[in-house]
């Protein structure tokens, strides 16, 4: 079984225990009252927007200010790490603590609550699940719930986040999800990656070392080859991001220079990127930057009928 955070108490001690103020707030009748009525409503078509948007906004500092919730929820995390090693989980205990990783993903999502997430260092509870191996569907679920949470916390462009995962063990755990998962998991880590990247960072973190950087760039070369078998236009285009910027980095473009794959220097993706202007354009930014004199165009429908300088 993982090791807890020593800033976490399953008694609630160190949080979940609201101050005076926030008590008063859960349990002012008026605040209950509402969410009751903005549940109703999304049985109303014309209403569910509008209720779907208020809830999300009044259902994550609920979450965090009630007492002993989130212990609740942690609990419900811990209690099933004995079933992924050796790995037996089963889909009914998969669901049950997927629905409880949906839960954290609306606090950590919230503006008000992300800190308070990030200081009391929940993540680190969910990556006993990203470490783990088996491709059977109760664990791929599990998986893919996780990496929500993550991207929850990456969406926004924060460095104070950005710093949090970069002393943990994110990126290696996202790249053994780019490696091994779903699909959908290899989209949604490559996407984590990618937003850390973007953050200045994040980029110096993964270009400090050589390491670092062929691990990276390893990882996304496997992918790559992979699509060519099983194409995925969104995950291509999480690859290319991440590779263009990347070459932002001088060391890191003059080692893409020999070890960017081939396949994106030709027309091996034709169709993706003739359907994604976007993707087509970070493509052709990329081989610029690192030097390829003649770059792939698109011409018409026919995908990439003749090369053109750069």
């Amino acid at each position: 079984m993982a090791n807890l955070p020593q800033s976490f108490s399953l008694s609630g001690a160190s949080f979940g225990a609201p101050s005076s103020s926030s008590s008063a707030t859960t349990k002012d009748p008026r605040t209950m009252a509402s969410v009751e009525h903005l549940v109703l409503q999304l049985s109303n078509p014309d209403l569910r927007e509008n209720a779907l948007h208020e809830l999300s906004k009044d259902l994550a500092p609920l979450l965090w200010n009630s007492l002993g919730t989130m212990a609740a929820l942690l609990q419900e995390i811990v209690s099933i790490y004995p079933a992924i090693s050796p790995p037996n989980l089963t889909p009914a205990q998969s669901n049950r603590v997927c629905n409880a990783l949906a839960l954290l993903q609306c606090v950590a999502s919230h503006l008000d609550t992300r800190m308070p997430f990030l200081n009391a260092h929940i993540p680190l509870y969910l990556y006993p699940f990203l470490n783990t191996t088996s491709k059977s569907r109760p664990f791929e679920y599990l998986r893919l719930t996780t990496l929500g949470v993550i991207s929850a916390l990456v969406k926004v462009d924060d460095t104070e986040v950005i710093s949090f995962l970069l002393s943990t063990e994110i990126i290696p755990l996202c790249l053994r999800s780019m490696e091994m998962g779903s699909e959908l998991s290899k989209t949604v880590a490559t996407f984590i990656v990618q937003k850390i990247l973007l953050d200045e960072m994040g980029l110096k973190y993964i270009c400090t070392t050589a390491e670092r950087f062929y691990a990276v760039g390893r990882v996304l070369g496997n992918m790559v080859a992979t699509l060519v078998q099983q194409p995925s236009c969104r995950l291509l285009k999480h690859i290319i991001r991440c590779y263009l910027r990347l070459s932002d980095n001088q060391s890191a473009c003059e080692a893409l220079r020999a070890c960017l794959p081939d396949m994106l220097r030709d027309a091996t993706f034709s169709s993706c990127l003739r359907e994604d202007p976007t993707a087509r354009k970070w493509l052709q930014q990329l081989l610029h930057n690192i030097g390829v004199n003649r770059v792939p165009a698109l011409q018409g429908g026919g995908g990439f009928d003749h090369m053109m300088g750069s």
